[in-house]
């Protein structure tokens, strides 16, 4: 069972928003976008993720929904 969930595929997805997009606007490098819209990066800093949430207007936990087990 998944306890962490990332919703940053379905946020770009729902404002049609390109991982270029957010590449050019935060300098986020584009591995780092690609691996966490594909769900393969486990470990993510806080600077990015906060750098994400500023872009996209939305809070940490619209980002990362987090369920205690």
């Amino acid at each position: 069972m998944e306890f962490m969930v990332n919703n940053f595929s379905t946020l770009l997805g729902s404002r049609l928003l390109k991982i270029d997009d957010v590449y050019k606007a935060t300098g986020i490098s584009r591995t780092t976008l690609t691996e966490l819209y594909y769900r393969r990066k486990a470990n993510v800093e806080l600077r990015t993720l906060k750098k994400i949430c500023d872009y996209l207007q939305v809070s940490l936990s619209e980002l990362i929904e987090y369920t205690p087990k």
